[in-house]
């Protein structure tokens, strides 16, 4: 990757020291193009007329994201966001009073909120996996408990958006297989940042986000399906006219491709943007992409240690660009000010997003520091030179 075509690509560069990647990244130039050409023509020429003559870019979306996860555009649904995605996932899944669902500390929080709604509304039983000594789940906990249960469900998120942990969701892939487990994989920190293979994680629902690592628009994410759940006649809870064709007064036939977890109002910019944004990842290559995401993550882990007071929070045997950090008698209001005085964006997370992790690491609050591929070290350096002034 030339890191200055890069940065040329992305304009945002040259007003700001943008370290915020786990929040929302900035877009380069050709998804911002892309969006903004066809609001232009959707303004002038109204938005079926559009839709009918880009149809065929449309439909690229799918093939691209396809190619992202090495698996097919028919097992690839549009969305809102990763939690739109998520919870289309997750309402299709055939929950019964009595049913476990197994899932981590470090899943999501909106994850977590859904889970408890369903243990409320639903009676379903809410089961974590014990965690490694090093941190992240621990696979043969979740193999022990699906040997216990019998659950309906394994639930992880890969990587957690409060640390730059990355849990091990290829091996409980092989584990749910094994046992004939639905798995559903959170993938909204990992996708754009980290090779994604469906055949090797094995899941039956994947779901993510554009705003993040893949550098694409707000109000855009997708979901994968497996055939599996597609030929079990899977769907999502309220269906609307994307997931079928009304043929009967008292009967819809279901549409067989994964696109019936969608809900036929789209915004057809967002689509095209997002096409795009994965487009630009698949070409530079997600294995080029998660070794210079990869390095920064650890260059930044190595410079904030030098800061005294610091203590790292990123814990697990594998880390990815997100990088978490405590400072020892200092506010987070402190921290984001210093920041902001130097033009560096960065993220601040509290017991809210995390509540079980931060309680177990004796925290309330961490900066969040995420550097993505078109970022530099020296750009790094700028933020630790304005944190070790605090």
């Amino acid at each position: 990757m030339d890191l200055q075509t890069l940065r040329n690509d992305t304009p945002g560069c040259t007003l700001h020291h943008h370290l915020n990647n786990a929040g929302a990244s900035l877009p380069p130039k050709p998804v911002l193009e892309t969006i903004l050409h066809y609001l232009t023509e959707e303004s002038l020429h109204g938005g079926y007329e559009m839709a009918a003559k880009y149809a065929p870019e449309i439909a690229g979306f799918y093939d691209a994201t396809a190619r992202l996860l090495n698996t097919n555009p028919k097992n690839i649904a549009f969305a809102g966001s990763a939690t739109d995605a998520y919870f289309r996932g997750l309402s299709a899944i055939p929950f019964e009073p009595n049913d476990v669902l197994i899932t981590t500390d470090d899943d999501y929080v909106s994850n977590q909120i859904a889970f408890l709604f369903l243990e409320k509304k639903f009676k379903i039983k809410l089961v974590r996996a014990a965690k490694l000594p090093e941190g992240g789940v621990d696979p043969q906990s979740i193999k022990d408990l699906i040997e216990t249960h019998r659950p309906k469900l394994v639930a992880v998120t890969h990587v957690p958006t409060n640390s730059g942990l990355v849990q091990d969701v290829e091996s409980i892939g092989e584990i749910c297989k094994k046992y004939d487990v639905l798995y559903l994989v959170d993938a909204c920190q990992s996708a754009g940042q980290i090779p994604l293979d469906i055949n090797k994680i094995g899941c039956d629902f994947l779901s993510a986000t554009l705003r993040k690592w893949l550098r694409g628009p707000r109000g855009a994410g997708f979901l994968f399906a497996s055939d599996k759940v597609l030929n079990l006649g899977f769907e999502p809870i309220l269906p609307d006219m994307a997931a079928g064709v009304w043929n009967a007064p008292d009967h819809y036939e279901l549409e067989p491709s994964a696109k019936r977890f969608e809900q036929w109002e789209k915004n057809y910019a967002l689509v095209l943007g997002a096409k795009k944004a994965i487009e630009y990842a698949n070409s530079l290559g997600l294995d080029q992409i998660e070794m210079a995401v990869t390095s920064l993550g650890d260059y930044t882990r190595a410079q904030l240690s030098t800061i005294p007071g610091v203590r790292l929070l990123d814990k697990g045997n594998r880390k990815c660009g997100i990088v978490t950090a405590y400072f020892e008698g200092k506010s987070p209001q402190a921290i984001k000010a210093v920041l902001e005085a130097a033009n560096i964006n960065a993220g601040i997370g509290n017991t809210n997003n995390a509540y079980i992790d931060f309680r177990e690491k004796g925290v309330e609050w961490a900066l969040r520091l995420s550097p993505h591929y078109y970022n530099t070290k020296e750009e790094v350096d700028l933020a630790i030179e304005a944190l070790s002034g605090i």
